[in-house]
């Protein structure tokens, strides 16, 4: 083996890819409202760009059934002039992998001001200011009922309750770590529990409701021992819970509708954003010619590149440098532009396809939800299936069933009991929670679910059934049957 050096020429293919491509790829993930923080960030960028009130550049409706064939795949046609052949927008970049589980069911959630017609006022605190955080109303308090020595003491503790309300530090750690008795510090969280809301600064849930309890006075021996045993109540033991606490059916029953009245996190009901609406992307209706597929403009601004500003710049005296930084803003703004373009274009060929696979659930429902993958939409419109994948991330579709994020669509399949076509895994879930929700008295076991949705053509094991139902946050037989006891106590 010689060790002198030498001149060796091999030859090897890589996938390059420039900074165009990166941002186009980028934008194919993006929601419309993430496109916007984008796009205010190039605006600044790139002064050739200009932004104008969205809807004008948006895609129209696309019907349904109207063909997509037509359309450019992928970003090929972004591609400009000088750089290399064969970047595509649909190429498989690293290895990805690619989730064809449901997602979650995104609805909006709304909230409407019942019609008063009988002259009452209407309820203000209704429309109270919540933007105050819990730590702000417990320190407001502590100043009107500590001294300095105290107060000093009181913040260390109001700093360790945590959203909900609980006290979530040791009061030894917080007395040692601030150089006082734990006396002391007991003192002023016992002052500190007197707050409201009521049920402030407890450090467990039984501690919790029982200072609830005492405002209420309804804190008694027979009240105290059922706090101690919560454990026994959330398994539905009210036999074992009657003879612990000495009180009769009705004692029983007395105290636990008690209980429920009392708020198990009184820190929630202050601070905190609500939550924010989910904006949809794309919206479909159904027209006398099919479905109608369009972006929402709303959540679209439009950008242009601004020619007459780089007619003025460019009939000016520039340097070589100068002219280098224009041409190159003036490709960069137009390189966005058609990246946003092309985006919109092949979202709304996705959501097409989407909507033609899933006619079904469109007209009548989540339980005629088909089985469906990210391949079967790449192969249908010419696509790579990881541009499909970017595509359906964090878009939402909304329309007249609710909205829907486009993850949603993409169900696993079941096969059917009697050999016909296999069924999406969102119908099967249908499925079991209409079962559950119509089971009256009768308790039905995961066994006899089984049993149910074979007779219904479902063909699922035990063990699929459990799994859904957990996922779907509904307990087991023997859980629901003790909520049934407790309800009816």
């Amino acid at each position: 083996m010689s060790l002198a050096p030498r001149l060796d020429l091999r030859q090897s293919q890589s996938l390059v890819m420039t900074p165009q491509l990166q941002q186009a790829i980028k934008l194919l993930a993006l929601s419309n409202l993430e496109i916007e923080g984008v796009i205010a960030e190039e605006l600044e960028r790139n002064p050739l760009l200009e932004a104008t009130p969205g809807g004008d550049d948006a895609p129209e409706a696309v019907p349904v059934d109207a063909p997509t064939r037509d359309e450019p795949a992928g970003a090929d046609e972004l591609v400009v002039a000088g750089e290399a052949a064969g970047e595509a927008l649909d190429v498989d970049i690293a290895a990805e992998r690619f989730d064809d589980s449901p997602s979650d069911h995104a609805g909006l959630s709304s909230s409407a001001a019942p019609a008063s017609g009988s002259g009452e006022a209407p309820d203000l605190d209704a429309f109270a200011d919540t933007s105050e955080s819990l730590a702000d109303i417990l320190l407001a308090q502590a100043g009107a009922a500590f001294g300095e020595a105290e107060l000093f003491i009181a913040r260390a503790l109001i700093d360790q309750i945590d959203e909900a309300g609980y006290l979530r530090a040791d009061v030894a750690e917080i007395a040692q770590r601030l150089g006082v008795p734990v006396e002391r510090v007991a003192a002023v969280l016992t002052m500190i529990q007197r707050f409201e809301p009521t049920g402030v600064g407890a450090r467990d849930l039984a501690e919790c409701l029982a200072i609830q309890a005492r405002e209420a006075d309804r804190y008694d021996p027979c009240m105290a021992r059922l706090l101690d045993h919560l454990d026994l109540l959330a398994r539905g033991d009210l036999t074992r819970l009657k003879r612990l606490c000495q009180v009769d059916d009705e004692d029983m029953a007395d105290m636990i509708r008690e209980l429920r009245a009392y708020d198990p996190k009184p820190g929630c009901r202050y601070g905190g954003e609500p939550p924010a609406p989910v904006i949809p992307d794309l919206s479909v209706t159904r027209t006398k010619a099919g479905w109608a597929i369009e972006l929402n403009a709303a959540t679209l601004p439009r950008v242009l590149v601004n020619k007459g500003y780089y007619s003025e710049l460019a009939g000016g005296k520039q340097d070589k440098a100068g002219k280098a930084w224009l041409a190159d803003k003036l490709a960069s703004a137009n390189w966005l532009v058609k990246a946003l373009d092309q985006r919109q274009r092949t979202i709304v060929r996705v959501a097409t396809e989407i909507v033609k696979q899933q006619e079904a659930f469109f007209l009548r429902g989540v339980a005629h939800l088909r089985p469906l993958t990210l391949r079967q939409i790449a192969e249908a419109i010419d696509l790579h299936e990881s541009t499909v994948s970017r595509v359906t991330s964090n878009k939402y579709l909304s329309c007249a069933r609710g909205v829907f994020e486009l993850k949603y669509f993409f169900t696993s399949a079941i096969a059917a009991a009697d050999g016909g076509d296999a069924v999406s895994a969102e119908a099967v879930k249908s499925a079991i929670r209409a079962l559950i929700a119509g089971e009256g008295d009768t308790i039905l076991s995961d066994d006899t679910l089984v049993e149910l949705l074979n007779a219904k053509g479902f063909d699922i094991a035990r063990r699929t059934v459990a799994k859904y139902r957990e996922a779907m946050g509904i307990g087991s037989s023997v859980q629901r049957r003790r909520a049934r006891a407790l309800q009816r106590a």
